[in-house]
């Protein structure tokens, strides 16, 4: 019976232990994959956000999270000093260039994150690139082109990427300025000679 008994648990413990391995190698991948599904879809209230082009948020969702959209995504943990942008790369076609206003010593961060690993591979802003106004080519694994002269490149380890950018917002009369900035955070395709 005592033996009985120790077999049971260890194979329950075994099944808990593959549960829990599980989980936590498809759970960020899920989570991920529902969220990008969510952006291209739905988006933030105002449409879908089409592929390889850049989302900022609202004044008005800015001001209002709670009322002033349709949209649960961007409701629930929202910084209240920084506005959101939000974009989904698919760099099968070609990189893209991330084009940068001089922020003039504004805080700001446009993060490159590769869903399959649910991992940050690049920064640029504030504290990496600095405040001045900046092109970066962006480009996926495989790609071999001509890079345009003085622009860095980052390197993505996977062809799909999630970009999320912040952009600090010092008080309600700042809101227009840093939202007027980060509406000029954009992307465009890599002019191809």
């Amino acid at each position: 019976m005592e033996h009985m008994e120790i077999e049971h648990l260890l194979i329950f413990g075994s099944v808990l232990v593959a549960v829990w391995f599980i989980v936590i190698y498809f759970l960020p991948r899920m989570l991920l994959t529902v969220f990008k599904r969510a952006i291209l879809v739905k988006g933030f209230g105002d449409g879908p956000i089409p592929i390889n082009t850049l989302y900022t948020q609202s004044q008005a969702l800015f001001a209002d999270p709670l009322h002033a959209s349709d949209s649960k995504l961007m409701t629930t943990g929202v910084n209240r000093d920084t506005l959101l942008m939000v974009g989904w790369l698919d760099h099968r076609k070609g990189p893209l260039i991330l084009h940068v206003p001089d922020m003039a010593g504004r805080y700001y961060s446009v993060q490159f994150t590769d869903p399959s690993k649910n991992t940050n591979f690049a920064y640029v802003g504030k504290r990496t690139t600095g405040t001045e106004a900046g092109a970066y080519l962006i480009s996926g694994p495989s790609w071999k082109g001509a890079m345009p002269e003085g622009v860095p490149q980052i390197t993505s380890p996977n062809n799909s990427v999630l970009v999320i950018g912040r952009v600090f917002v010092g008080s309600n009369s700042d809101l227009p300025t840093a939202h007027g900035l980060a509406q000029q955070i954009q992307l465009s395709q890599l002019a191809q000679p």
